[in-house]
């Protein structure tokens, strides 16, 4: 797995770039579209698709309109920040829990009643 996270830290930007713009383009071809298609559903011009195959950037939106397109936002999940709670906080926690209901200081004694 570090392998895996090291060869993206390797790469620059514009290598980043020009490999997803080589994912979106084999991906668009194993769907069997053209580029025209592709930008067609996208929303965007032909020549945008061909920009960003090439490496070439783009915007946020271009990008997430042709993820959309390409039926691929479930890959933005990666980016999802889940909430995490320490074991230590946890913990202390669990500890503050209440095992035992107390009358406050203050309050009065109820007797049980007895119909004797």
């Amino acid at each position: 797995m570090e392998e895996t996270n090291n060869k993206w830290f390797a790469m620059s930007d514009r290598a980043l770039l020009e490999w997803l713009g080589e994912c979106i383009q084999k991906t668009r071809l194993q769907m069997n579209k053209t580029q025209q298609q592709l930008a067609s559903t996208a929303g965007v011009n032909r020549s945008t698709i061909m920009q960003l195959e090439k490496g070439g950037g783009g915007t946020l939106l271009t990008f997430i309109q042709v993820l959309r397109a390409l039926d691929l936002l479930p890959l933005l999940q990666a980016f999802e920040v889940k909430e995490t709670i320490s074991p230590l906080l946890l913990a202390k926690l669990e500890k503050q829990k209440r095992l035992r209901a107390r009358p406050g200081k203050n309050a009065p004694v109820q007797k049980p009643f007895n119909n004797w």
